[in-house]
């Protein structure tokens, strides 16, 4: 659908979903589009339709900055399209440039937050974790998770708009959440 046939392409509106891998980005985003009747963008899947290789094979042949680069892309190629889901990569917020079309897209951003244990069991529950996604330090692990969480709060703090925990809620009660914090319609059925 063309995003000036959107409903809410006038107001050029859009929801753009950020925080940790394994808060449930991608799922919500997914659920969250459904509900309300618009399209979903997930800028990591995305990056790898395009790369035609796992983020963890981007980082291992490329480095970050390549990888980052290429997300930098897909963010500013979800912005640009209003009036649909977008769900970031965890690390989108770490560059600047992001942020700033954050700040200056017409978009709602939505934090999602879990434990540093909830994360790890989410994660370790996903097979497809450990191939498609690079360890983001040395130690990996519940360390990693407490790690990288502690030095990106502040960011995905100074992005969001709004803070949903997703914590023990499944995917239906933080999609409902989300649409009562914002004050969304949902579409019936």
């Amino acid at each position: 659908m063309a995003s000036t046939d959107h409903p809410h392409a006038e107001r050029g509106s859009s929801i753009c979903l950020i925080g940790y891998r394994g808060t449930g980005k991608t799922t919500v985003a997914q659920a969250l589009a459904a509900r309300l009747g618009w399209p979903t963008c997930d800028t990591d899947i995305d990056i790898v339709a395009s790369a035609g290789r796992s983020i963890a094979e981007i980082f291992a042949a490329d480095g970050e900055k390549s990888f980052r680069d290429r997300e930098t892309a897909a963010v500013m190629a979800a912005l640009a399209e209003p009036g649909r889901v977008v769900s970031l990569g965890g690390g989108a917020v770490l560059r600047e440039e992001n942020r700033r079309a954050l700040a200056a897209a017409t978009t709602r951003v939505v934090w999602l937050t879990a434990a540093a244990e909830t994360i790890l069991t989410r994660l370790s529950a996903d097979p497809a974790t450990a191939e498609q996604r690079p360890n983001l330090t040395a130690d990996g692990g519940l360390q990693e998770i407490r790690q990288v969480l502690a030095e990106r709060e502040p960011i995905y703090r100074e992005c969001a708009d709004l803070e949903v925990d997703t914590e023990g809620k499944d995917v239906a009660r933080v999609v409902h959440e989300i649409i009562e914090r914002l004050g969304l319609e949902a579409q019936s059925g």
